[in-house]
């Protein structure tokens, strides 16, 4: 089980891992060992996840989440397979947690007057200096 908040747990059996050669630091040994890690969790058909998670995930996911559903997160920064499947595990860990936490409601708000009137206060003065930059051929028209 992986722990994602308190209450979240989410089952590793729905995770997959596929090793693959990486690009990244690794000398001539990265020609020969596949050290990068492509983490796949199926968004859609997963039993761990409420629905509204779901949702806030594939939303945040964007270019992640193919369009069977999955989510793919490549994970190349270290040398060894096990640090970047840690990698990868901590960074699917912080996208949920991320889509767990429920957006705060925004309350429309309206300006107050004097923020009204030091607006209109300020197009006046604006106003009154482009106005003294006319010159006496552009007031005649």
């Amino acid at each position: 089980m992986l722990k994602i908040t308190s209450t979240l747990f989410l089952d590793e059996g729905e995770i997959s891992y596929n090793y693959i050669r990486s690009t990244g630091p690794g000398g001539q040994n990265v020609n020969k060992v596949a050290t990068a890690v492509q983490l796949r969790f199926d968004v859609t058909n997963t039993t761990s996840l409420p629905q509204e998670i779901k949702e806030r995930l594939t939303k945040l996911a964007g270019n992640r989440l193919t369009r069977a559903g999955i989510l793919v997160i490549e994970a190349k920064r270290y040398r060894t397979q096990e640090h970047n499947r840690q990698d990868a595990e901590q960074r699917l860990v912080a996208l949920l947690q991320k889509a767990s936490a429920r957006p705060k409601k925004r309350h429309p708000t309206h300006p107050t007057a004097a923020s009204i009137a030091k607006r209109i206060e300020a197009k006046k003065r604006r106003s009154t200096i482009k106005q003294f930059r006319k010159s006496s051929a552009d007031q005649a028209e």
